[in-house]
C-alpha cells in the first residue's frame, strides 16, 4: 500500500509541476518577458536573492539552529529553488507587473536547472546525488514543459489560449491529489515537528526573504518589487523534492520540511502582499 501511495505521490507531483510550467509557457508573452529582462537591476536582484542570498540564509539558519541533519537538508533544499508554480496568480492579485512576472519565471526556471545541480552537492552533507541525477528530472519537469508552452504559443496563440485553461485545470487537479497524498503519507510525521524548531526556522526563513526582497528593492515601484518578493519567497517544492526522490531510503524528515513549507510560505506571502499593498497606496488627501 505504501509503495503504491509513493508512486502516486511522485506521479502527481511530476504532473503538477510539468502541467503548471506548461500552463506558464502557454500564457507567457515573450515581448513582455523581454521588457523585464532588459531591466538590469531587476535581473541582478532576482539572481542574487534567488541563488546567492536564499541558499546562504538557509545555510546560516542550519548553523544557528540545533537541527537534526535531515531537517537541515530539507531547509537547505528549500533555499535553492525559488518560484512556486502558482506565482503568476499570487503576483497578479498583488498588482504585480505582468512583464516582470514573465521575466521572473524565465530567470527562476533556468537558474534552478543550472544552479541546483551545483549547489546541492556543495551544501547538503549526507545527500549523495550526482549533479546529473539532480539536473535530469529538473530539465524534464521544469524547463522542458515551459519551453514547449512558449514555442506552442509562438506558433499558434489562439490555440494556446484554448489549451491553457484545460492544462491549468489538469495541473490543479494533480496538485490537489498531491496535497491529499502529502497529508495521507506524512500527516503523522508533521505532528512530530512541533519540538524540532522546524516551524520556527521556516517562519524566520520565509519572513526574512519576504520582507528583505521588498524593502531592499532600491527604488523599484511596487509593481516590480511585489513580483520579486512573491517570486523569491515562494519555493518550487517539486524542484526541492527532486534530489530527495532520486536518493533511495532518504530520511522522511527531510521531505516533511517540504510539506511543512507549503502552508507557511503561502501564509507569509499573502500577509506580506497585503501589508506591502497598504504601504504602497498613495495617501488620501482631504479636499
Amino acid at each position: 500500500m505504501n509503495d503504491t501511495l509513493m508512486i502516486l505521490f511522485k506521479v502527481s507531483l511530476a504532473v503538477f509541476m510539468a502541467g503548471s510550467l506548461l500552463d506558464m509557457g502557454l500564457r507567457l508573452n515573450l515581448p513582455d518577458a523581454i521588457r523585464g529582462l532588459r531591466d538590469v537591476r531587476f535581473v541582478a536582484l532576482t539572481m542574487v536573492w534567488s541563488f546567492v542570498f536564499c541558499p546562504a540564509l538557509a545555510y546560516v539558519i542550519t548553523l544557528v539552529v540545533p537541527f537534526e541533519p535531515p531537517y537541515a537538508i530539507g531547509l537547505l533544499l528549500l533555499g535553492m529553488a525559488p518560484c512556486a508554480p502558482f506565482v503568476p496568480a499570487l503576483a497578479e492579485k498583488a498588482k504585480g507587473d505582468l512583464g516582470y512576472i514573465a521575466a521572473f519565471m524565465l530567470l527562476a526556471s533556468v537558474g534552478t536547472v543550472v544552479c541546483m545541480p551545483v549547489t546541492v552537492p556543495l551544501l547538503t552533507k549526507g545527500l549523495s546525488a550526482s549533479p546529473w541525477a539532480i539536473a535530469k528530472p529538473l530539465l524534464i519537469v521544469v524547463l522542458l514543459p515551459m519551453a514547449i508552452g512558449v514555442i506552442f504559443r509562438r506558433k499558434s496563440e489562439a490555440l494556446a489560449s484554448k489549451l491553457q485553461p484545460v492544462v491549468k485545470k489538469l495541473a490543479g487537479l494533480a496538485g490537489l491529489i498531491w496535497a491529499i497524498l502529502c497529508l495521507i503519507i506524512y500527516g503523522k510525521g508533521l505532528l512530530g515537528l512541533a519540538g524540532s524548531f522546524a516551524v520556527a526556522s521556516e517562519l524566520v526563513f520565509f519572513g526574512i526573504v519576504c520582507l528583505g526582497t521588498y524593502w531592499l528593492g532600491f527604488g523599484m515601484p511596487h509593481e516590480q518589487k511585489i513580483v520579486l518578493s512573491v517570486g523569491v519567497t515562494t519555493r518550487n517544492l517539486g524542484a526541492c523534492l527532486t534530489p530527495l526522490l532520486s536518493v533511495p531510503d532518504m530520511d522522511q524528515r527531510a521531505t516533511l520540511m517540504m510539506v511543512l513549507a507549503l502552508p507557511i510560505m503561502i501564509i507569509v506571502v499573502k500577509l506580506g502582499a497585503k501589508w506591502f499593498a497598504r504601504s504602497a497606496s498613495p495617501p488620501i488627501t482631504a479636499p
